[in-house]
């Protein structure tokens, strides 16, 4: 996209390799974020440099690292740019581009340069600050089945951020939302811990479905294959009736407008000064 004006939005996420989903959710994504800020430019970047490097061999399909991009921003003269992450959590992919976008705030190449939070950010007071846990949770109830019970796959993680699967479990419960159980490939809640939690519920029936925002490999391979290790498998192995989801949560209009929400308070510079303490969980 050539530059036409002085502002510029970067969206970043983790990617995906697998196209459908990426049209069905990443852009998807970025259309609405276009379509609320149109006197705004859009890039997109990646911060998973594996599925870069996939994309470019397999497809010859370029996307920039978010160095890579926010060198050509500044090459091409932006003066304001908008780094909005598509992540779930304040991690380790998260802070990554938290570092990027401060070594070039250092450098004092823009006038602006403002990093917008992903889906789980800010506990709420109530008084000052937006509770994204309450956002989230609305979210998640416009894609919950009608009967039976929800067991979500998060990606999970050893950083201190995956708190924020189980804070966010804990809104739900507090909501009376207690058919929705969030487990993760790579942290805890492991999938032995929710099968646990479900037989002590005496559940029987279950749809699982992606806690992430592409349907990619995770969804399709560790979720719902028919390999021996799936989590579909193993759940029916333990005898549960399994359903699947097999949708991003950038498919949902409502994950899609908080990210749209997320831009617009760092536009307007709305948690500018709150500071590190608090963050997230």
């Amino acid at each position: 996209m050539h530059k036409k004006k002085d502002k510029v939005i970067l969206v970043v996420s983790f990617g995906t390799t697998y196209g459908e989903t990426r049209k069905l959710t990443i852009d998807s994504i970025e259309q609405c974020i276009q379509d609320r800020f149109k006197d705004y430019d859009m890039k997109r970047a990646f911060t998973s440099h594996m599925i870069i490097k996939v994309l470019r061999e397999r497809d010859r399909y370029i996307v920039d690292t978010p160095e890579e991009a926010l060198e050509k921003i500044a090459e091409e003269g932006y003066k304001e740019v908008i780094v909005q992450s598509l992540h779930i959590m304040p991690g380790e992919e998260y802070e990554y581009v938290e570092r990027v976008v401060e070594s070039y705030r250092q450098k004092d190449v823009f006038n602006k340069i403002e990093l917008g939070r992903p889906i789980l950010y800010f506990k709420g007071d109530g008084e000052q600050l937006q509770d994204d846990y309450l956002m989230a949770m609305e979210a998640i109830k416009l894609q919950l089945p009608e009967t039976g019970s929800v067991v979500f796959m998060g990606h999970g993680t050893t950083h201190p951020a995956n708190a924020c699967y189980s804070c966010l479990q804990m809104v739900l419960r507090d909501h009376q939302i207690n058919n929705v159980y969030i487990g993760t490939v790579e942290g805890y809640p492991s999938l032995d811990n929710i099968i646990n939690t479900l037989k002590r519920d005496k559940v029987e029936e279950i749809t699982l479905m992606p806690l992430m925002v592409v349907a990619g490999d995770h969804c399709n391979n560790d979720m719902a294959s028919d390999e021996e290790d799936s989590w579909k498998k193993i759940l029916e192995k333990e005898d549960f009736k399994v359903n699947l989801y097999m949708h991003g949560m950038g498919e949902n209009p409502l994950f899609r407008k908080i990210f749209v929400n997320h831009v617009e308070d760092t536009i307007i510079g709305k948690y500018k000064n709150m500071g590190r303490t608090k963050k997230g969980i």
